[in-house]
């Protein structure tokens, strides 16, 4: 992909997640940017992973995935699950075992557990749809990045708006 590309990419703004399995009796999990919802019913969201990305057959064998949503205080985190090993990710902050056996970020700002419905081939990337079965939020600002950098959600945290969709 050209630099150019990659730069125009980057004007969009997107939340950051951790995204995790388990698989073969281990803990997967990496930074991610493309999370989104795709329906309510059911409760379906997706996200995106290189095919070359080391953590990419646990993703798609580990029937299913948990999202948790970070925080403005994540930064690190972001960064920590971006590189180094899986066990040193997994060291970096608290997590909680889900019953599906996947972990949970404690202190995210909303988290979903998920069983893979379906992985769609799409260029250089699989996108992995995932059924909701367990979800949970709290107040707080997300991380976003754009432009290659993280920053804050500028947002009024209060009461949620309602929805112009």
């Amino acid at each position: 992909m050209s630099r150019d590309l990659r730069d125009a990419f980057g004007c969009f703004a997107t939340g950051v997640t951790l995204v995790t399995t388990h698989w073969n009796g281990q803990d997967y999990g990496m930074t991610c940017s493309s999370f989104n919802a795709v329906s309510l019913d059911p409760a379906l969201v997706l996200w995106n992973i290189r095919h070359n990305a080391t953590s990419h057959e646990a993703f798609v064998r580990g029937g299913g995935y948990t999202v948790s949503v970070l925080g403005s205080e994540h930064k690190e985190l972001a960064q920590a699950f971006a590189r180094g090993t899986q066990a040193e990710r997994f060291a970096a902050a608290k997590f909680s075992r889900r019953k599906s056996g996947r972990l949970q970020l404690v202190h995210a700002l909303a988290w979903f557990d998920c069983t893979l419905q379906q992985a769609v081939t799409a260029g250089d990337h699989d996108i992995l749809i995932g059924q909701v079965d367990q979800y949970g939020s709290r107040a707080g600002k997300g991380l976003v990045f754009e432009r290659g950098q993280f920053a804050v959600d500028t947002l009024t945290v209060g009461a949620a708006a309602s929805s112009p969709f």
